[in-house]
């Protein structure tokens, strides 16, 4: 393994990472609406994912190669429920937060609960939201590392062999360009979010 092999392994490295998160954004919206709209059942649902979410990666990579096999499907199934969690918490933390005088005002002008969510409650609750996929992106590029562990390719290649063979050049040739990877999509999920997000808005969110 050499620097020649560095340029496929870092876009097998962002495909894994970018695919993963956007299944993990639309579970973890899709869920966090649902569980916003039924309170009772959040308070179940939210802390048996929290403790799931303890569960280490490398332990969950193991238990669906056992049942997958060595395919891409294996690490992109566990990547995407892992990715879905901060996303999934920040929308119903992002949605409940949302002023009930809002939905109130909404549903007097006459809103269905469909628009409700769609005009008012996603538009505030934005900014929340953004953070959990800047968060789960972050994540999701470490976690990626795993791939390697069963044959799929990635940074995490450099970094199993560098150790095997104790050279920290190789370590190195992984875990730089992973942390790069890292620096980069936070950099564009933070310039989308003030793309999309006015300023005011921002700072709710950075104080919740």
């Amino acid at each position: 393994m050499s620097y020649h092999d560095l340029p496929q392994a870092i876009l097998t490295h962002l495909a894994f990472t970018l695919v993963s998160v956007l299944f993990g954004l639309i579970l973890g919206v899709v869920l966090g609406i649902l569980l916003s709209r039924r309170p009772k059942l959040s308070k179940f649902v939210l802390p048996v994912l929290s403790v799931f979410n303890t569960i280490p990666g490398i332990v969950f990579v193991g238990l669906l190669f056992i049942w997958l096999g060595m395919q891409p499907a294996t690490v992109l199934i566990a990547l995407s429920i892992y990715a879905m969690f901060p996303i999934l918490k920040n929308t119903y933390a992002g949605l409940v937060s949302v002023d009930p005088q809002y939905i109130e005002a909404a549903r007097g002008c006459g809103m269905t609960p469909y628009q409700r969510l769609y005009k008012i409650e996603i538009p505030l609750a934005l900014p929340t939201i953004i953070g959990g996929l800047r968060m789960s992106t972050i994540y999701t590029v470490s976690w990626t590392v795993l791939a390697a562990m069963i044959g799929q390719g990635g940074l995490g290649t450099f970094i199993y062999t560098g150790i095997s063979a104790n050279d920290n050049g190789l370590i190195l040739m992984g875990a730089i360009p992973a942390a790069l990877l890292a620096f980069i999509l936070g950099s564009l999920i933070d310039a989308l979010q003030r793309k999309v997000v006015p300023k005011g808005m921002r700072k709710e969110a950075d104080e919740l």
